[in-house]
């Protein structure tokens, strides 16, 4: 007899608690669910949903993902995402085995729902197959990071008992892949364009949200004609798969004034109060009530924004780098906190942020001197500005949604398919990239205009790191890439508050060509399943 309890909380939750034999003399428990009853009751199965979208995905996940690429810097403490990055992650370490596990579990939990809803009385037909088609979607999600950070991964569609997952052998990437990509085909059908959302629906699976995905697993794939199949779908067959556009502001974008606007595709739902997230207790200026800086941006990633003419700052003659942040791309200002930045505080307060050291005018002010100067502070100069939630509680307990998909992403990713294919021209950058720059707030005829000089291909990728910074893509795009070398290798730096004015000198990050691409298969899993063998290049058996 399965035994269920439910726990109600922000986004209702079930958990399976146990698992035990049963004959028809068994007498079924009056104080909780059991497996006869459960899917009796609607509601049940709507939390089950529910807790299905909660596994999907997180905060946490987000800012863990960018801690492995070249934006962020964890310096607080040898986090795993940081042993990673310095080459001394092994097949023991934590991170690889929780990834496993959460995104199993959240796997199991699809399967659970999907071989029991047609038990759930009185459904609507319509509902059923709506909610179907989001839970196989968040399936496929979860595959995909399975196999983004394992390769060949445990691959099956349907509940397995605890003997057969001791048993499983691995399935191959590409097959996994195929089976996504079906996956998301067959979902569309069956999935509502956000147009034809109620408003108590918004945060669901749509249609647009299958697109979206579509294009970024062949992005991952380097499959490019059909990356531009589904751009197009959303940029160019709205009326069926919902009405998108760019928000009319960048800063705005990441507020919760401006949740579900007309760029967000998908988001992961967070409820004020009750279901938050507070990474940026560990990553806002100390002078702002933060509680030590644990994820500071990079110099790599300051560095990245170009100046306002539309030029590198290597490039730019205006560039002063003693002044390095004035006439620069403004989304810098919305991502990142540097010397001089503007800081509105929870009760409204616009003041200026000082880290440069011995530059604060107050006791306060000097509490965003970086590391060298006072322990708790950032350890690369900069603090993080982007999803900076003013309606947080003090100690940051943020209500803010996350986005997953949005429709800028959309534009870059088409705008990169067409230059692998030869095919970015004025007017594709008309389309793309220059309506994303005006958004941001160029100006400048170079900065807007098709590029008459240049790499497109370096412009396209520096362009995505500039849009789309500090929302958990970063370190994905240097795996496809095959960049590991390029940016995840070699020292480490933050801002120029070092001795004789030279960059601060952090970690020297160690990638193996031969090795980093993938992560190990846990040494938990290996243990009990010597059938996961051999393990990925690089790590031990």
């Amino acid at each position: 007899m399965k035994l269920y309890k439910i726990f109600i909380g922000g986004l209702s939750l079930i958990t399976i608690l146990h698992f035990t034999s049963c004959n028809k003399l068994d007498t079924l428990p009056t104080d909780r669910f059991t497996d006869e009853n459960f899917w009796n009751y609607p509601d049940n199965a709507e939390k089950m949903v529910n807790m299905a979208y909660s596994q999907m995905y997180s905060a946490d996940r987000m800012w863990n993902d960018e801690a492995l690429s070249d934006n962020i810097f964890e310096g607080r403490s040898n986090t795993d995402q940081r042993a990673i990055r310095n080459g001394t992650a092994d097949p023991t370490l934590g991170r690889f085995g929780s990834e496993w596990s959460d995104l199993y579990g959240g796997i199991k939990t699809c399967h659970v729902y999907l071989e029991n809803v047609e038990r759930v009385p009185g459904m609507d037909a319509a509902l059923k197959k709506r909610r179907i088609a989001e839970v196989r979607f968040i399936r496929a999600f979860l595959y995909f990071r399975l196999v983004n950070f394992y390769g060949a991964v445990p691959f099956f569609t349907k509940d397995i008992s605890l003997e057969e997952s001791k048993t499983i052998t691995r399935t191959t990437k590409e097959t996994i892949m195929t089976f996504i990509h079906q996956e998301l085909e067959d979902c569309m059908a069956d999935l509502p364009a956000k147009d034809a959302l109620p408003a108590d629906d918004r945060g669901r699976i749509t249609k647009g949200a299958a697109a979206a995905f579509q294009a970024r697993a062949y992005l991952y794939e380097g499959n490019w004609n059909k990356v531009l199949v589904y751009c197009e779908n959303l940029m160019k067959k709205q009326a069926e798969f919902g009405t998108y556009t760019l928000f009319n502001n960048y800063a705005g974008l990441f507020t919760a004034a401006n949740e579900y606007n007309a760029e967000v595709i998908l988001d992961y739902a967070y409820v004020p109060q009750l279901k938050t997230w507070n990474k940026l207790y560990d990553a806002a200026p100390i002078s702002a009530q933060a509680r030590l800086n644990g994820y500071a941006p990079l110099q790599s990633l300051v560095d990245n924004y170009l100046t306002l003419d539309g030029n590198t700052i290597a490039a730019d003659p205006k560039y002063n780098s003693d002044n390095p942040y004035v006439n620069r791309d403004p989304r810098l200002d919305a991502t990142v906190v540097f010397h001089g930045s503007q800081w509105t505080d929870f009760d409204g307060t616009v003041r200026k942020i000082y880290i440069k050291p011995g530059s604060g005018g107050t006791d306060r002010e000097r509490l965003d001197e970086y590391q060298g100067t006072s322990a708790n502070a950032s350890a690369t100069g900069y603090y993080v500005k982007k999803y900076y939630d003013m309606t947080a509680t003090v100690k940051y307990d943020a209500g803010l949604n996350i986005i997953m998909f949005r429709y800028a992403d959309i534009l870059l990713m088409y705008a990169e398919a067409k230059e692998a294919l030869g095919q970015l021209d004025a007017t594709v950058w008309d389309m793309t990239i220059k309506p994303i720059r005006q958004r941001a707030g160029f100006e400048a005829s170079k900065a807007l205009d098709f590029p008459s000089a240049g790499d497109l291909k370096t412009i396209i990728r520096n362009e995505r790191r500039s849009e789309l910074a500090l929302e958990g893509l970063r370190y994905y795009d240097i795996i496809r890439w095959k960049a590991g070398k390029t940016y995840l290798d070699g020292q480490v730096l933050g801002a120029k508050y070092g001795g004789n004015n030279s960059n601060i000198k952090l970690d020297i990050r160690r990638f193996d060509e031969g090795r980093d691409y993938l992560w190990s298969v846990p040494r938990t899993q290996i243990d009990l399943n010597k059938n996961l063998l051999p393990n990925n290049q690089g790590y031990s058996n």
